[in-house]
């Protein structure tokens, strides 16, 4: 079974650029994480955007919503920038009849030091084990995007506390 991967831009994607001393969004970073993990599943990277998380538009949501929804795939992976992932994930919510894991990084894939390829091999493997529905892969966990908030403070997704 074809996991659909769809990437969407964020940190995982960001590259450093010397000339102008700043970090921008590169080009898509899954494919050389998954080569370098001699990963063997059959999948298909779909670059769909390249923006930062803080920068997607209520349009940017629809339009990778419609992707979704109008490809034929069961499975998706959508790597996407940890500010607004949240956001995206309950925008996808209405989908049905698909297994939707959102996942994205802390730090840059090319990093040396980075949770990006843990956070990509988490989403692999938990589009191919959930039931239909969406969710969120971040830090070893996997989060319904309703149950889960961004403690920036500590730099990781938590589960929201239950209320009484």
């Amino acid at each position: 079974m074809k996991i659909k991967i769809i990437t969407t831009g964020g940190t995982i994607d960001k590259i450093y650029f010397d000339q102008k001393s700043e970090f921008q969004i590169g080009d898509p970073q899954i494919s050389e994480v998954l080569k370098g993990a001699n990963i063997t599943l059959d999948y298909e990277v779909s670059s769909l955007l390249r923006k930062d998380s803080l920068d997607l538009t209520d349009a940017d949501r629809k339009l990778i919503h419609d992707t979704v929804s109008a490809d034929s795939n069961r499975l998706f992976v959508i790597t996407h920038g940890t500010d607004t992932m949240i956001l995206t994930a309950m925008a996808l919510q209405d989908i049905s009849g698909k297994v939707i894991v959102l996942t994205g990084a802390m730090q840059p894939a090319r990093f040396q030091m980075t949770d990006a390829v843990f956070n990509i091999a988490c989403a692999v493997t938990a589009v191919q084990l959930l039931s239909d529905g969406v969710y969120i892969a971040m830090n070893g966990r996997i989060f319904k995007p309703d149950k889960a908030i961004k403690n920036v403070a500590m730099n990781r997704f938590e589960a929201l506390p239950e209320t009484r």
